[in-house]
């Protein structure tokens, strides 16, 4: 009987060994009892795993109007990711949430508090643009939630931004009032696991009330705040 690849540095009591009859082949060398993928690996394959599921929805109006799937934008390890509504016309024609008139704007809210856009994590509720940019349905919302809260696991961020009342609803229900619930930290628990969330205004709707905007830079500078006291790096 052979026993390879033990690793030891020194035998002790060679006598007690060779009493047993057994015959060890002793070695230096570490031995790898775990083999796990790079967790670079592992998020990118669990985001394209997630994207093509998605891309798989049958019976699915949204999908049925839309040019392509908006999946998301930014950096996967970001411990900001940023939640919007569903695509619109421009989001559908180049396949990233906010590069339309909202996206403009966003990426000024961001750098308003030093923040770049691809050093945030962004996607939105639904994957596929509404008809005429109308706000998705309660079913709809329904069905893509649930691919959503895949989605918030698998980026696991630090910094929950829900922007807009149906990303607020979506996690949170639709029986308060984004007028009153945005500006405060809130906790939401996805899959067992409990994320600090602020809610704000959704860019497209600071477009058509810019007397808003004083509220969207409160909420910005809280959320400057929380990325200092928790050491975040963006």
């Amino acid at each position: 009987m052979i026993i390879n690849d033990k690793n030891q540095n020194d035998i002790v009591g060679s006598e007690l060994i060779k009493s047993y009859n057994i015959e060890y082949n002793f070695s230096n060398k570490p031995i790898k009892r775990i083999k796990n993928k790079p967790v670079i690996e592992n998020k990118s394959e669990l985001l394209n795993n997630l994207k093509e599921r998605i891309k798989k929805i049958e019976d699915c109006d949204l999908k049925k109007n839309a040019n392509q799937i908006v999946f998301n934008d930014g950096n996967p390890f970001s411990p900001l990711m940023i939640i919007g509504e569903g695509p619109g016309q421009k989001e559908d024609e180049m396949g990233k949430p906010f590069v339309g008139d909202a996206g403009i704007l966003l990426n000024r809210m961001l750098k308003a508090i030093n923040i770049n856009r691809n050093e945030v994590y962004i996607t939105n509720v639904v994957n596929y643009r509404p008809p005429n940019n109308r706000k998705p349905e309660n079913s709809e919302i329904t069905r893509y939630s649930n691919y959503l809260r895949e989605h918030i696991s698998i980026i696991d961020p630090k910094i929950l931004v829900l922007m807009g009342s149906t990303a607020m609803e979506t996690m949170f229900g639709s029986k308060i009032k984004i007028s009153k619930e945005r500006g405060k930290w809130k906790e939401v628990i996805v899959n067992q696991k409990t994320y600090l969330t602020m809610i704000t205004f959704h860019p497209a709707y600071l477009l058509r009330q810019v007397d808003q905007k004083k509220y969207s830079w409160y909420d910005l500078k809280e959320i400057k705040k929380k990325i200092n006291q928790l050491n975040l790096k963006l």
